[in-house]
């Protein structure tokens, strides 16, 4: 299924990063700048508005539609599957480790 096939009409999906599970390759930032960022202590966090690095445990990032695929592609490469991206509106997990 293609991105577009699993997350239909543009529902407004967030991400979010295990950092007890972040390996700290860096994978996501390659893919997704503008959404992850590597911070001081080699882990991958998730970038709020204006570019904060959100450090809190569990902070949640929307991803831009136009990134969408980006930040799919980060959860599906990260060797520490701690990339977790749901929808907002139920808080169901569509891509990562707890996708169904």
């Amino acid at each position: 299924m293609t991105v577009q096939q699993e997350a239909p009409g543009g529902e407004a999906l967030e991400v979010w990063i295990d950092q007890d599970l972040c390996t700290g390759d860096g994978i996501c930032a390659q893919y997704a700048p503008e959404v992850f960022e590597l911070d001081i202590d080699g882990l991958a966090y998730v970038k709020g508005a204006d570019d904060v690095l959100l450090v809190d445990r569990g902070a949640t990032a929307p991803v831009p539609l136009p990134l969408l695929t980006d930040v799919v592609d980060s959860a599906k490469e990260c060797p520490g599957e701690c990339i977790h991206v749901r929808r907002v509106q139920d808080q169901v997990e569509v891509y990562g480790p707890e996708a169904q």
